[in-house]
This record gives structure tokens, sequence and C-alpha cells, in this order.
């Protein structure tokens, strides 16, 4: 069944325990910063029931049926092209905001789909069973999804098993014959504190002694000894003529704590086979980064969009330095829609999933961490500096005020307009908003070394060593 907007808001009622600032939050949906992004991640709900939108967000037919289109198994290039199309979609109807509730979790679901295949073919197990009912109660409940896989590592230069504090990693404190007990600690999990499962897969590749940090698992967000500490940080905006983006939605990011915490043994999807570990943890990524990407695009669109309006708004679209901006703008944007795109179609087959192509995948989402910057400099420099001096809401809002505002800040159209465009431009580049996408670009989704480190490791050097000795004649095996 589809739930209803209200339906999956009241499912987020459930005592779960939130602290923001320092406080325990009663209600993540009526909370006074919190709530917005409760509403935000409401959004694919919404979306689903509309219906010019409900071709693109429902699966209609087939098993299952009706379910969210993101709960469908990718099984073809085709259905990767439109898993991409969806992301983009929704992240644009959410003014370029991703809800983050279904995305990033069914990434997780079809790489455990892969992997316990695997594992169950080498270890005699029956994790695969387990993930297709879970998978089974997330598709047919319509529910919201977050997953925590970063643990917060301690010391980098020691594994696991070798860290002063042993909790820097979650993993198994206990076995019983029912479940088991995991303890630690998971950072940047996504827009947990609105999700009904939390979905929990190693980070990195493990070692034999490092087997009681193999675990994946799920658990209901209200599960006893599940706490989350949630991130204010890119939200703190209330103007919406100050800030049209920051003030009306909100990403949370949680240190999500797992302090003694029972889970069945229904939902464990891994249990100390730990040469598994660095296989799913890269499985993962291999969707995880492909979502990223088919979001990025309506992030660059506003960009382009916003400098194209400011260029006419302060009469100098004409000007060749801001063409050559502009160009560069759109051919960043369309550099990384294109290689998203190619990922799609470009794609592997395992364990009967679609898988996008690494390399597309990776070189996509490298391309726009290392440019974002570049962009966001380009646009500042078309908008000016009225960008971080200009007044603000309550000088727009006193009536003598506002008669200097209307008099001296016209461009070529009315102050009101060249002003709105200019808080887009600061909310997206140079406030508290834009701190924190510009360290997104770097690290969410993995760092620019793992990007490249990811490319090497899959991409086929031999094909190409091997060509450059027959052109150069190396071996008697000269190209005509």
């Amino acid at each position: 069944m589809l739930r209803t907007p209200e339906a999956y808001r009241q499912g987020l009622q459930d005592h779960r325990e939130v602290y923001y600032r320092g406080r325990k939050v009663d209600d993540v949906t009526t909370h006074a910063a919190l709530g917005r992004g409760a509403t935000h991640t409401a959004l694919d709900y919404h979306l689903a029931e509309d219906p010019a939108y409900r071709p693109l967000l429902v699966v209609d037919e087939g098993e299952g049926a009706p379910f969210a289109r993101y709960f469908h198994i990718p099984r073809t290039a085709e259905d990767l092209r439109r898993r991409n199309e969806l992301i983009e979609t929704v992240t644009r109807e959410g003014n370029s905001f991703v809800p983050l509730v279904k995305e990033i979790g069914t990434d997780a679901l079809f790489a455990l789909m892969i992997v316990a295949a695997q594992v169950d073919r080498s270890a005699g197990t029956s994790y695969l069973r387990r993930i297709e009912e879970f998978y089974r109660h997330c598709r047919d409940h319509d529910l919201a999804m977050a997953v925590a896989q970063t643990d917060v590592k301690g010391d980098r230069s020691l594994r696991p098993h070798e860290q002063r504090e042993p909790d820097t990693y979650v993993h198994v404190v206990e076995r019983r014959p029912d479940g088991i007990v995991v303890r630690g600690a998971k950072a940047h999990t996504t827009n947990a504190v609105y999700a009904d499962e939390i979905i929990v897969l190693p980070t990195r590749a493990l070692t034999k002694d490092d087997a009681p940090w193999a675990v994946a698992f799920a658990v209901p967000a209200a599960t006893r000894g599940v706490r989350m500490l949630a991130s204010p940080r890119g939200f703190s905006a209330t103007s919406r003529f100050d800030n049209p983006l920051s003030a009306r939605y909100k990403t949370v990011e949680s240190l999500t704590v797992f302090e003694d915490v029972f889970v069945p043994m229904e939902r464990v999807f891994l249990l100390g086979e730990w040469p598994a570990a660095g296989v799913l943890a890269k499985t993962f990524v291999e969707f995880h980064r492909f979502t990223a990407v088919s979001y990025k695009p309506p992030l660059l669109e506003l960009l382009v969009g916003v400098s194209a309006l400011l260029a006419d708004y302060n009469g100098i679209a004409g000007a060749g330095h801001v063409r050559d901006k502009l160009v560069s703008l759109v051919m960043y944007l369309e550099t990384v829609r294109g290689l998203t795109r190619a990922a799609a179609a470009e794609c592997q087959v395992k364990e009967g999933i679609a898988v996008p192509n690494v390399v597309y995948t990776n070189a996509a989402k490298h391309y726009f961490a290392v440019h974002y910057h570049d962009a966001v400099r380009a646009v500042q420099d078309i908008a000016g500096g009225l960008v971080v001096t200009a007044p603000v809401e309550e000088d727009w809002n006193a009536p003598e005020t506002r008669a200097v505002m209307e008099r001296y800040l016209v461009g070529t159209v009315g102050a009101e307009e060249r002003l709105r465009a200019m808080n887009l431009v600061r909310d997206v580049t140079a406030s508290d908003l834009g701190g924190y996408l510009e360290v997104l670009a770097i690290h969410a989704e993995g760092s620019l070394e793992a990007q490249k480190l990811t490319i090497l490791g899959d991409v086929d050097l031999d094909r190409y060593k091997a060509f450059a000795r027959q052109v150069a004649g190396i071996g008697g095996n000269e190209r005509r």
C-alpha cells in the first residue's frame, strides 16, 4: 500500500530518541527547526498522489504493486535511467533539495541483495532470504529508510580491533539465540530522524581480527538504545526573504548512537563474515554515488539560472567574461548529467541486478566535487558584492528604509526582484547553507580520494597498456 503524507508524518511520532542543540525532542514533526525537514521529506508521498507525477513515482503493475518506484529493483539500463529521472525530478520539485528518505535506503537494499547472494553461496548462510523479507516489508508498507554506514573511526591509522575505544566502530558485543546486541556510533546519517527504519552497513574492508565489526542489520528508528544527535548545521535561517531555501527546507545529519541495541536475528544481514564487509561497503557506494549524481543537476540548474538572471538584472549579460562564466556553468551541469546517464546506459548486471557503471559514476561525482567551488566563484562574481552587503528583510519591511532601497538598489529591474535574486545567491553560496553545501560537495558520498581509488580499482589498465605496447612496437607486435 502507498502511504499518505499524513500517515508518513504520523509514523514519525513514535517517541524516537532525538536530541537537538542538547535538548530531547518530543516530536520531530512539530519541532520548531526539525519540523521543516519532516515537511520536506514528505514530498515523496505528496508527489505520489499527484496524477502528473504518479507514473514516474509509482509502479502500478507486478508483484506488490502499487509501490513507490524507489523500490523497483533495477534489472536493466532502462530501469537505472528511470531511477535517475525519478531522483532528479523529485529533487527539482524540492527546489534543489532531495528528500533522501527512500533513495539511500533502497541503494542499501540493492547492495545487500547482491552481496548476500554471494555470501550465502560461500558460507551457507541465509541472508538473502532475510533481506528479501525486509525489502518486502519496507516496500509494502511504503517506509522511509536511512542508512548508517560511516563509523566515527577514532584513530584512522588503526583498524577497528586496534582502537583504544572499540565503540568508534559499530560492533557486536553479544550473540544470543534470537539475535545480537550491538554498540557504537555512526556519523553523517542523513535524515535518520525522519526515517522509519535505519539500515546499518560496514564502512570499510576488514580483517579476520575485525570480525565482530563485520555486521549489517536494520532496526526501527524508535528502537530502544538508538539515540540520534541531530546537527543544526546549514539551516539556521528563519527569514524566507533573506534565505529563500534554508529558511524553508532542512536536511539533517545526525550522530547515530547504538547503546547496547538488540537486533532480532531476522534483521541481521551480515554477522562476522569479514571478507564481505569491504565488498558490501563498495557495492553500496556504487548505487549511492549514482543516486548522488542524480540529485546534483537541479542544484547546478539553480546556479546557472540565478547567474543568468543576475547578469540580466545587473546589465552585464553581454560582457565577454560573463558569457564565458555562463558557458562554463552550463558545461559543468551537462557534464555531470551526461556522465550520470552514461553510467546507467553502460551498467553491469550482478546477481540479476543492474549496477551503474562504476567508472562513469565516480567520474561524475569527482567532476562535480572538484568543480563546485569554481562554480560558486563564478556565480558570486556575476552577482556582485551586494550578495553579502545588502540590507535585510527588516529594512525592506520598514517604510522609511524601504523607500531608500527601492530608489538606490535598482538595476535593469526593480529593487525587489534584484534583491530576491541576490538573496538566493547568498543563501546557496554565502550563508551557513552555502558553507554546508561546499563541504558536502567534497565529502558527501565519499571523499575525492575515494572516488579516484574506486575508478583506478575498476578500470582495466592492462587493456590500455596492451594498446600502447602494440603502437610502440614492443614485443614484436607492431600495429600496421
